[in-house]
């Protein structure tokens, strides 16, 4: 390792050279690696290859999944789930019968692996709602009926918490065109204090397009004072979970 002592001191590349700062000083380091041409063309990096393929199609459909649940992601306070759902795409990618290694797609795969997954793995669902739910699947729509309950009872109500809301949504994913699709409906903001009465929530798959689909059932809970709506430690006690997948 080089060390820089002129009184110029340089960051970045410079030719095969690269030029940083650390703790020890600024330092100096000869560029290493393979080439991105050999990578790219040599036979002995054929396995290398086809897992750029697969990692490229697997980011792709994972921006994709995490675009499209946005409006429930961006509730949910677990700093890991991008990498968790990247990680469960990587799953269904692997399913894939179809194709050789290589050219496997998450399209292909087993759509089925990611359902019961957690939005929040310090929150499930299981462990923050506990009334019995039912859930009606039609080609028209996905309904989830919750009972008449005591949320003092039925809910795991965080400290600070004086309201929460849950919803069901769907989303609609076309993995080759990229697009996406959402639908879903929420309780009313919910008094803590008060009994809630039985209702039903109901997602219009006439709303969705696309080939793949997931429909999600969420908690949020809230601090409301002066009026205002707040969020419960950063969502770090919402839940969220896939109930249920389809494919077209």
């Amino acid at each position: 390792m080089a060390k820089q002592t002129g009184v110029i001191t340089l960051k970045g590349p410079v030719g095969r050279l690269s030029f940083y700062k650390s703790r020890n000083g600024y330092l100096a380091r000869e560029k290493g690696g393979v080439e991105k041409t050999r990578i790219m063309n040599d036979p002995r990096f054929a396995r290398t290859r086809e897992n750029m393929r697969e990692f490229a199609d697997n980011a792709t459909a994972s921006k994709l999944v995490r675009d499209a649940l946005r409006p429930v992601i961006s509730k949910i306070g677990d700093r890991r789930l991008n990498l968790r759902i990247t990680q469960a795409l990587m799953q269904v990618l692997k399913s894939d019968e179809v194709n050789v290694r290589g050219d496997r797609r998450v399209k292909e795969g087993d759509w089925n692996l990611v359902k019961d997954m957690e939005m929040n793995s310090g929150s499930s669902l299981g462990s923050t709602l506990f009334f019995e739910l039912q859930f009606n699947d039609s080609p028209a729509s996905w309904e989830v009926v919750l009972p008449a309950f005591t949320p003092q009872d039925m809910i795991a109500i965080p400290s600070g918490a004086t309201h929460y809301r849950i919803s069901a949504t769907g989303v609609g994913l076309d993995f080759d065109s990229g697009s996406r699709s959402l639908s879903g409906s929420g309780s009313p903001v919910l008094s803590v204090l008060d009994p809630a009465l039985s209702q039903t929530l109901t997602v219009d798959k006439g709303q969705l397009s696309g080939t793949h689909f997931a429909f999600v059932l969420s908690v949020e809970f809230i601090q409301i004072v002066n009026g205002a709506e707040y969020a419960i430690n950063n969502g770090a006690h919402n839940a969220a979970k896939i109930v249920s997948v389809a494919k077209a």
